[in-house]
């Protein structure tokens, strides 16, 4: 098994089988219920090879003469990524970014349901959003403990950010979606993923430039 330094399988595989996972789940909705890494692959980009050696990582799929059975696929899937169960999330920041965090249906249907979010504006510390009670940050901890929450994302200013991830660190969270700009200090074993959408944009800014120049 191909793997990194530490003995991890590469975050690049990960990140394309939750966009294998999407597929499947679109062709399930098409009424389709088999597919190959050939039709994978020209979905997304990438080479039957390529779907073909991310999969391999983790077993054996296909059938011959058959491909692979999407349902089978989608099963095995989650349970790689550990969404065959429900995880609970908890959001901490609830203005703009935070309440449409809050409305996002996407969540619930990829096997994540948030169960609370929190706020400091006394205005919105009580109040329900998208049906989630907004709870004051000082009882982030309790909260944490109580419901054995391991997963949060944080949608606050960049300024306390940081105070906040260190809190869910204490509480029990091991993995955070860090929404504000700043990269954020965590103790090894702790993942923190990074969600910039400038940087995104500075992404495409740079394939546009460049297109236009070499055209």
């Amino acid at each position: 098994m191909e793997t990194t330094n530490d003995g991890q399988v590469p975050r690049a595989v990960v990140h394309r089988l939750s966009l294998y996972l999407r597929e499947l789940q679109q062709l399930i909705i098409n009424g389709r219920s088999t597919t190959s890494s050939t039709q994978l692959g020209k979905l997304l980009g990438f080479t039957d090879a390529q779907v073909r050696k991310d999969l391999a990582h983790f077993g054996q799929f296909g059938y011959p003469g058959i491909g692979y059975r999407c349902e089978e696929l989608i099963v095995a899937i989650k349970s790689i990524l550990g969404t065959d169960h429900e995880w609970p999330v908890a959001i901490v920041g609830v203005g703009n970014l935070g309440r449409a965090l809050l409305g996002y249906r996407g969540f619930h249907n990829q096997g994540f349901r948030v169960v609370a979010a929190f706020d400091t504006d006394p205005e919105k510390v009580g109040e329900k959003f998208e049906g989630i009670l907004v709870y004051p940050t000082d009882q982030i901890s309790e909260f944490i403990r109580q419901h054995s929450i391991r997963l949060a994302m944080i949608a606050v200013p960049a300024s306390s950010a940081q105070i906040v991830a260190d809190e869910l660190v204490r509480s029990g969270v091991e993995g955070i979606v860090n929404f504000a700009p700043v990269t954020l200090a965590h103790p090894a074993g702790i993942w923190v993923e990074r969600v910039d959408l400038a940087i995104e944009l500075e992404q495409l800014s740079f394939s546009v430039v460049n297109r236009q120049q070499n055209t």
